[in-house]
């Protein structure tokens, strides 16, 4: 907090505000004046970060006014990309995109408006309600590799997915590819604090990170093998005794068939695949199983592998499920969603989406798990068992490469407009250069948002949008939690800023769904949300200032009162939701999506195994590259690369190297660290440049450090369960950039 304002001065009011800036919303205190937000610091009293924030919550204010912030409503008045702007009002920028809008609709069908959202920086479930009445399934994120297929594989064994853990009575804690030493500060402080109190902690991640520094056991697994390694657990935690038996029989359906397929994955087979040795995999099956109660928490890696992470999702489902940690004290709870108050799923309208309209949505004949055939299926019996359903918003979404497929080649059907609400799809979705290509296409893109990206450079429109401190925001777990944390805005948007949750209202209150969109403000539709909470307050601000969060007294063991929600009312290790959407009930073993043995030939010319995903402070995503005290930090993109190899490849600290893949290069700049294997290349993501030129054909230089022009979104890289596309464990290659080659990528 800035020591240099006087906050004891006359007329300072506190609001309670929340960082934006991850997932966890850490507690913001904001002392505001005339309009005017002071000085901030971490809320204390605030469960998660308990007063402190990271580098990135510090930099609020810096975000709030920044002179590259987008502060009014523009219109683009030259050639797609050439920069030219018309600044215009809220009103005209509505009426002729709802316009737009509607031509759409009469001559391609609803179907032809598409939507990508951003990471829980908006309201999306206003998003969803526009879309479902305005009569497009076709509403995406970047879910597919962040949670949502890991949210939907395991609700289809257990009925839920278990992602609120029990940590304080917890004995061992599996960090499944997480680093939230770099990238959590809250959960490494909680972690670090239990540890000193004896729970043991093991690490699963090519990277020697901040997290593995401080474990009981840290397993250097080859990028992209998390299946063979969790097979093996299986294994293990079976053929040498270490399932709870009581609990298996009880409450389990498929132990012997389960047990017949996993005969065969033993830690022996497994090592030459993971590069681990089978000591490595036994004595950390043992460790988990052996250790209870114990926790998995989720990572995103697992989401980020590509063919096979449906399979990888299911085999550590299945880890809990025969240790029986799950919904016991010190386990992974089931919580379900919230009985309490309005869920996110209740507030989308989806029973307002035709039958014919989901049937259109695209990829859902390809991915069924995370679209409308595995959704309806899995929300229906959610709501028989819990009598509400997870949320549609990302759960059930299109799948975003096969959107853009179908801008460029018309298949299955033209799609004609995006709506983009606070991402920057170029930089943040697989194969970057058939995601620009698409963005160049399209007919007709409005987009939402706080800075000018590649993106909003090629959009028709650019709105601008409320940040952090402009905003409320209920904090729920992407609506599937059954409890929710309350923030309010600490003063109202400036310039001509606006909630997204008013453009999606708006929009819909000039295309006829008036009578959907009964509250007039954000604080109005949160009130009603939380007014079944029964405390008794007046409006939104009066409950985050009274009460602000509300959590549900904690009930272990559910299932023995209601069993879990699935087609037997028991986990099921053989799953018959996944047998009936045409998936193996069982996991298969299925190799990455490029690797030594399947692709010998590819292997030669592409030796190294590169994984993309990897997220690094103070950056978020693609986010934050403006800020100058940021960068100060990390003013360059870094790839980490073994000494040995670079010795090899003759290259130095801190030399410019190419990386490349099949689909591409790029270009970072080399860190020598013992860290990782001599095979492995860890690439940064999100990287673009906000002071170079934002026009057409420099756009930031978005493509020539961006790790998402090495992925592969090709179907048959895909997770045929969901649809997530390859980002790690892929064959690549590296070399020195030259002078003859420096300015860009090929």
């Amino acid at each position: 907090m800035s020591k240099s304002v006087d906050l004891s001065q006359e007329g300072i009011e506190v609001k309670k505000s929340c960082c934006y800036f991850c997932h966890q919303n850490c507690g913001v205190l904001a002392y505001v004046k005339d309009g005017n937000v002071l000085a901030i610091e971490g809320d204390p009293s605030y469960p998660t970060n308990e007063g402190g924030l990271c580098c990135r919550g510090n930099i609020a204010l810096k975000h709030l006014d920044h002179p590259a912030r987008v502060n009014y409503p523009l219109k683009r008045v030259g050639k797609r990309g050439e920069g030219q702007w018309e600044q215009i009002s809220w009103d005209q920028a509505l009426d002729e995109i709802a316009a737009k809008l509607a031509a759409i609709r009469d001559e391609f069908g609803a179907e032809a408006v598409a939507t990508a959202g951003g990471t829980s920086r908006t309201d999306d479930w206003a998003r969803r309600r526009f879309m479902n009445l305005f009569g497009s399934p076709n509403c995406f994120h970047n879910s597919h590799l962040c949670w949502i297929p890991t949210f939907m594989v395991e609700t289809a064994i257990y009925g839920w997915c278990p992602f609120d853990l029990d940590l304080g009575a917890s004995r061992c804690l599996v960090l499944w590819g997480q680093n939230p030493g770099a990238s959590s500060m809250p959960e490494m402080h909680h972690i670090r604090g239990l540890q000193a109190k004896g729970l043991k902690v093991i690490v699963i991640d090519p990277r020697f990170t901040e997290t593995a520094a401080k474990a009981d056991m840290w397993l250097p697994l080859r990028p992209g093998s998390d299946l063979a390694l969790a097979l093996a657990w299986v294994n293990v935690i079976i053929n040498e005794g270490l399932y709870d038996a009581e609990f298996v029989t009880e409450y389990c359906e498929g132990f012997g068939e389960l047990a017949d397929h996993v005969e065969q994955f033993t830690p022996e087979w497994a090592a030459p695949l993971t590069w681990l040795t089978p000591e490595q995999i036994r004595e950390s099956a043992y460790m988990y199983a052996t250790s209870k109660p114990g926790n998995i928490q989720w990572g995103v890696a697992i989401d980020q592998l590509g063919k096979s992470a449906g399979a990888a999702m299911h085999a550590r489902a299945l880890l809990r499920a025969l240790t029986g940690n799950l919904d016991c004290p010190g386990s992974d709870l089931l919580t379900g969603p919230s009985q309490d108050s309005i869920t996110d799923e209740e507030m989308e309208a989806n029973d307002r989406l035709p039958e014919e309209q989901k049937a259109k949505q695209i990829g859902a004949d390809k991915f069924k798990l995370v679209t409308w055939p595995g959704y309806g299926k899995i929300a229906e019996l959610a709501k028989k068992h819990w009598g509400k359903a997870p949320t549609a918003e990302w759960m059930c979404e299109a799948h975003p490469p096969s959107v853009f497929n179908a801008i460029l080649t018309g298949e299955p059907y033209p799609v004609k407009a995006l709506l983009v609400s606070a991402t920057n799809p170029v930089n943040s979705y697989g194969q970057s250069k058939m995601t620009l290509e698409a963005l160049r296409k399209i007919d007709f893109m409005v987009t939402c948002e706080y800075w000018m990206t590649p993106t909003a450079a090629l959009s028709d429109y650019v709105l601008p949008i409320a940040g952090a401190l402009e905003r409320p925001t209920i904090t729920n777990s992407y609506g599937c939690a059954d409890f929710l944390l309350c923030s309010q805005r600490a003063i109202q948007p400036m310039y001509e800023r606006r909630n997204d949750y008013n453009f999606w209202r708006d929009l819909g209150m000039r295309m006829g769904q008036e009578e959907m969109w009964p509250w007039e403000t954000v604080e109005d539709a949160y009130h009603y949300r939380i007014e079944p909470l029964g405390y008794g307050t007046e409006s939104y601000d009066e409950f985050v200032e009274l009460y602000r969060f509300h959590f549900p007294e904690r009930e272990f063991y559910k299932y023995k009162r209601i069993g879990f929600g699935t087609p037997s009312g028991k986990i099921e290790l053989y799953s018959s939701t996944l047998k009936d959407l045409g998936y193996p009930p069982l996991p298969e073993y299925v190799g990455p999506a490029e690797n030594e043995a399947d692709d010998p030939e590819l292997a030669k010319e592409f030796p190294l195994v590169l994984t993309t995903g990897n997220g690094f402070m103070p950056f978020h995503h693609s986010e934050h590259f403006q800020i100058k005290e940021l960068r100060f930090l990390r003013h360059e993109p870094r790839v980490e690369i073994n000494p040995a190899t670079a010795a090899e490849l003759g290259i130095a600290e801190d030399d410019w190297v190419w990386i490349e893949t099949r689909r591409g290069r790029i270009k970072q700049k080399a860190s020598l660290t013992q860290g990782v294997a001599p095979r492995v290349i860890v690439t940064e993501r999100g990287w673009w440049f906000p002071e170079r030129s934002m026009t057409e054909p420099e756009l930031g230089g978005c493509l020539e450090s961006n790790t998402n022009v090495l992925t592969s979104v090709a179907d048959e890289h895909c997770d045929p369960m969901s649809g997530t596309w390859a980002n790690r464990g892929l064959l690549c290659k590296v070399y020195k950039v030259n002078g003859a080659d420096a300015k860009e990528g090929k």
